[in-house]
């Protein structure tokens, strides 16, 4: 399956109003990703550091719900999902290039 493919499936599911387009699957993608660490640090706290498979696939689950507020977002501000992927990897290719993956800021 493709990213766009994926965001296609993605938003037959996605139900939210209308005005809240940006808005909604942006406070679902940061609410989801906060699920993501919250799992991470219980595997630190309750599991003695061991990533079993189960809490590997619950990890993994929590990052479709990710990708799903990532699809629908995208979407929502007129890209599609591969634009967005191919976007990035232009951006890190770039700064790796020059020698920038390090550091912070966005215009590096």
């Amino acid at each position: 399956m493709t990213l766009d493919e994926y965001q296609k499936h993605a938003l037959e599911t996605a139900i939210y109003p209308a005005e809240q387009r940006i808005v909604y699957p942006t406070l679902g993608l940061t609410g989801e990703a906060g699920e993501v660490a919250d799992k991470v640090k219980k595997v630190i706290r309750d599991n003695a550091q061991q990533f079993t498979e189960e809490r590997r696939t619950e990890i993994a689950e929590e990052l479709g719900d990710v990708l799903w507020y990532c699809a629908t977002l995208a979407h929502d501000l007129g890209y599609p999902l591969e634009s967005i992927a191919r976007m990035n990897v232009e951006k890190l290719r770039s700064r790796k290039e020059r020698h920038l993956l390090g550091g912070s800021g966005d215009n590096r």
